[in-house]
């Protein structure tokens, strides 16, 4: 290895102007309710293992809703990434998410210690509007929808069960909508009051009494639980509260549908005071947040206040209830997230037991974590309203895991905080607590570390024509790069400039406005800066780019292809007019033929540019079916509940009703080979050598025949979609991918299997590259410089005693990896120079094994590793030739500078 690093001209670009949208609502599955059945009661309150970390839902204002999943692999209980993206479902344009509610689809089937997965779950939204959303999250669109028939939704909530949602609308009512059997219908009506309801919180579930049976002489007796039926709801829910824009908040009585009781807050000079959160303890406490920025707490047996504090210098917009029931975290308008903690009367009370003796609440801590308004806030794992009896202890006696609290607002990025409660700070549970994120050894809210959660967007760069290109919302815009920086810079050593865009030179060439249905979901650039794509999730839009002798760039759209589409997708469904639109793109490297992968049913196609209009190559069902064994490999994860068809061959011609949805997609350097990953963790491999035009009037005949010559393989599942796919340049047959917890994986597509060499490769990767704060995002290879010719004409050739054994390494590309905040550079050839089976020097042979290698291993981390981490936030890097890279940042501080000012209220006597 060499010691000194080769330099590398960087162009450093910060003028991609784009800027995320807001975050407005944040939302976690819902822990299943226990069961009170006699013979399962048992079971199902034995202590559960801790973790079964569950996904994280994003709401946007431009109406995109992100899925986030835990980035942590099988039982481990720490992953230093948290959650990140693994899906965006594009919102309607124009729209917006106010509030989101997940709700598990069917609770009675719902097995209390297993984590619940997308499939298992229900996804609603609102926008403001009267109409409300439920989203089906493997299609990526809007399921469904219903009107409120009350006008504007205000707030929602589910039941502790699932079973329930509630609305609280413009009119003053509170509308209850049914999702029993994965329905959705209204059910009940409440009484108007003259008020619009902010706010709405569900009571503590109560459990349901047996029912009387009649005996043949009349007397009643109850059945017990072995007679009841085994549909009736276990939990009956007997009140809910709301917040009102009537300075009050109400008790309603679920079965009457009335208001039973009002709780007034304070008012100054005669305005009203807006109570904009709400929520119940398993007790019955209700916790409310005004626009005085107060905080209160009420009895809701005698519905009078119990505490009061002024923790916020403007509006309290949001509350969440940690899962031991002994903490409340508020925030709102003044950036500030506080903490709230129940302290008992006395040290034999249990702090979880809110019950059990009387006691306080204090405010403990508070922290800024943001830098705008707060408007959500989310708790992981989730609080459960029932009491401590029926609660479910963590399984190990050894260890506890700190629940996660993440916030978001108007400044787009969401925060994960440990929020360990402070009763076990002084416990002996405290030398048994796991961080999660694994940031420090400070779990506690006032005391840990945070993690941002890195915002995204798709952007691509053209090597040949030095062009990149950036995705927003409805449109896109194209960026000429010019010359080299006047000064080369080293990518591992430190980077001195303090203009970046002083070193670059650069020119907008091209900016599309696009007439959409939804938000943009993709697009993609070719190599030479000929073809643009892009699409919502309905149409895919094509163009073709000249550029004119003064330098500009034309786009004219190519119309032929949603015609084309549309013919071969119906070929497919029989469905009529299906959508055109795309989840993912790829040009092949010389920029003949476009790869696309459709958004609703998850075919890809390979697509010829090079006719007068675009024609369909080949296209490959693979992804649209879901079964058990999958190409003769068993595919990991699949359940009976998530498969239609047991046992179910991917080369069969069954479709399923939604297929997941392609996320990755990678061409071979050479145009050999086409690898394609969807969202349950299934990689296909296809052979494009040989592909002939088909009309379209033969697909049917010839795809049956002709399919199984271009299918080649099927890759082993990985625990989790990968976040980057892609070829290594130098050997086109070899397969990398990187998952969201930045482990490698390489697969020998040409041979069908793992290389030797990589069995066992994570483990001889340094440390350091697995806890990084956000995953990899992308990969760059330097291209490799075209070898000169000699004197003699002939070319220069390789020493073949200098080559590595073949069972020792078989890479020697040098790869750039980088993350939203990081980058390093990897010679992938050192990964193994160190097999676990190799012949010791004389110098070791007097050191224990496990020294030899430790000291090894941190050699090769000193030499072979080192995190760049002051370029933030990375868009995308690249190169553009041998020995320049292209980096696009787009700053947080340039993002928040086109927000309106924060909120800041001076003290006294403070300018």
């Amino acid at each position: 290895m060499n010691e000194n690093p080769t330099p590398i001209a960087l162009h450093r670009c910060r003028f991609v102007d784009y800027s995320p949208s807001p975050i407005t609502a944040l939302a976690f599955p819902p822990s299943p309710l226990p069961s009170l059945r006699s013979k399962k009661a048992g079971k199902e309150r034995e202590r559960e293992r801790p973790g079964n970390f569950g996904s994280l839902v994003v709401g946007h204002a431009n109406g995109n809703i992100d899925v986030l999943e835990w980035t942590g692999e099988g039982d481990e209980l720490q992953a230093p990434q948290g959650w990140q993206l693994r899906k965006t479902l594009p919102g309607p344009h124009p729209s917006k998410v106010d509030s989101l509610a997940l709700t598990i689809r069917y609770p009675d089937l719902c097995a209390p210690n297993k984590p619940l997965s997308t499939f298992d779950l229900r996804l609603f939204s609102s926008g403001g509007g009267s109409e409300l959303l439920e989203w089906d999250i493997t299609k990526s669109c809007v399921k469904r929808t219903i009107s409120s028939q009350g006008g504007s939704i205000w707030s929602m909530a589910p039941n502790p069960a699932s079973t329930m949602l509630a609305l609280g609308c413009e009119d003053g009512s509170v509308r209850l909508l049914s999702l029993f059997a994965d329905t959705l219908q209204h059910h009940r009506r409440f009484d108007h009051v003259k008020s619009r309801l902010l706010s709405i919180a569900w009571g503590p579930p109560v459990p349901r009494q047996p029912k009387p049976t009649l005996t043949t002489r009349g007397t009643a007796y109850n059945s017990g639980t072995e007679s009841d039926d085994d549909n009736d709801d276990e939990w009956s829910d007997s009140w809910l509260v709301t917040g009102g824009s009537d300075s009050s908040l109400r008790k309603w009585d679920v079965e009457t549908g009335r208001p039973i009781e009002r709780m007034i807050t304070d008012k100054i000079e005669g305005e009203r005071t807006l109570v904009w959160t709400v929520g119940v303890l398993a007790d019955g406490t209700v916790i409310s947040g005004d626009s005085l920025g107060v905080v209160k707490f009420w009895d809701s047996m005698t519905c009078t206040q119990i505490h009061g504090f002024t923790a916020h210098g403007a509006d309290v917009l949001c509350l969440v209830i940690g899962p031991e029931g002994s903490t409340v975290f508020t925030s709102g308008v003044d950036q500030k997230i506080v903490q709230f903690s129940y302290v008992p009367s006395s040290p034999e009370a249990s702090s979880s037991t809110l019950g059990s003796s009387p006691g306080k609440w204090i405010q403990s801590a508070s922290r800024r974590v943001h830098s705008h308004d707060v408007r959500s806030l989310a708790m992981w794992p989730p609080y459960v309203p029932i009491p401590a009896s029926y609660t479910r202890k963590s399984s190990s006696a050894s260890l506890y895991v700190a629940p996660i609290l993440v916030s978001g607002g108007l400044d787009m990025t969401a925060a994960l905080i440990p929020a360990l409660p402070a009763h076990l700070t002084t416990s002996n549970v405290a030398a048994r607590v796991v961080n999660p994120l694994a940031t420090n050894a400070a779990a506690t809210f006032e005391d840990s570390y945070y993690r941002r959660i890195p915002y995204r967007t798709t952007m691509c760069v053209a090597r040949k024509a030095r062009l990149i290109s950036c995705m927003y919302e409805t449109g896109l815009r194209i960026w000429r790069i010019l010359d080299i920086p006047s000064t080369a810079m080293v990518i591992d050593g430190m980077d001195n400039a303090t203009d970046p865009d002083s070193r670059v030179g650069w020119e907008s060439v091209l900016e599309v406005e696009l007439n959409v249905h939804t938000n943009l979901i993709s697009s993609s650039l070719s190599e030479d800066g000929r073809w643009l794509v892009a699409s919502d999730l309905y149409e895919t839009k094509l163009f073709e780019l000249t550029t004119t002798l003064t330098g500009d760039v034309k786009a004219k759209r190519d119309r032929s292809l949603t015609a084309v589409l549309q013919e071969h997708l119906t070929v497919s469904n029989s469905q009529g007019s299906p959508s055109t639109g795309g989840s993912k793109f790829l040009f092949t490297p010389d920029s003949s033929k476009m790869i696309m992968a459709s958004s609703t049913t998850s075919i890809v196609f390979v697509i010829d540019l090079g006719s007068d209009k675009p024609t369909i190559l080949r296209r490959f069902n693979h992804h649209q079916k879901i079964g058990l064994i999958s190409g003769g490999r068993v595919v990991r994860g699949s359940s009976r509940s998530q498969t239609k068809h047991e046992n179910h061959d991917a080369d069969d011609g069954d479709d399923i009703s939604s297929p997941p949805s392609v996320v990755q997609m990678a061409v071979s350097p050479d145009g050999q080979w086409l690898a394609s990953s969807d969202d349950r963790g299934r990689t296909f491999v296809y052979n494009l050598d040989s592909l002939q035009v088909y009309p379209i009037f033969t697909i049917p005949a010839i795809l049956s025949i002709t399919r199984q010559f271009q299918y080649h393989t099927t890759i082993p599942s990985l625990p989790h979609p990968p976040n980057v796919m892609t070829f290594v340049p130098d050997k086109p047959q070899i397969l990398l991918s990187i998952l969201p917890n930045n482990t490698l994986h390489f697969y020998d597509v040409e041979n069908s299997e793992v290389p030797s060499w990589a069995y066992g490769l994570n483990s001889r990767v340094p440390k350091p590259f697995f806890s990084t704060p956000d995953p990899v995002l992308g990969v760059a290879f330097e291209p490799v410089m075209p070898v000169p010719p000699l004197a003699n004409g002939n070319v220069h050739t390789a020493d073949v005693s200098q080559q590595p054994p073949h069972d020792v390494v078989a890479l020697h590309s040098t790869a750039v990896f980088w993350g939203s905040s990081w980058l390093c550079k990897l010679r992938l050839d050192c990964l193994g120079q160190y097999p676990d089976r190799r012949k010791r020097r004389k110098s070791e042979a007097k050191q224990p094994i496990s020294s030899v290698s430790s000291v090894q291993h941190s050699a090769w981390d000193t030499r072979n590793l080192r995190l760049v981490t002051h370029y933030r936030a990375i868009l995308v890097a690249d190169f553009l030739k041998p020995g320049e890279l292209v980096l696009v940042e787009r700053p947080l501080v340039d993002v928040l500078s086109k927000l309106p000012p924060a909120f800041f209220k001076p003290k006294y006597g403070q300018t």
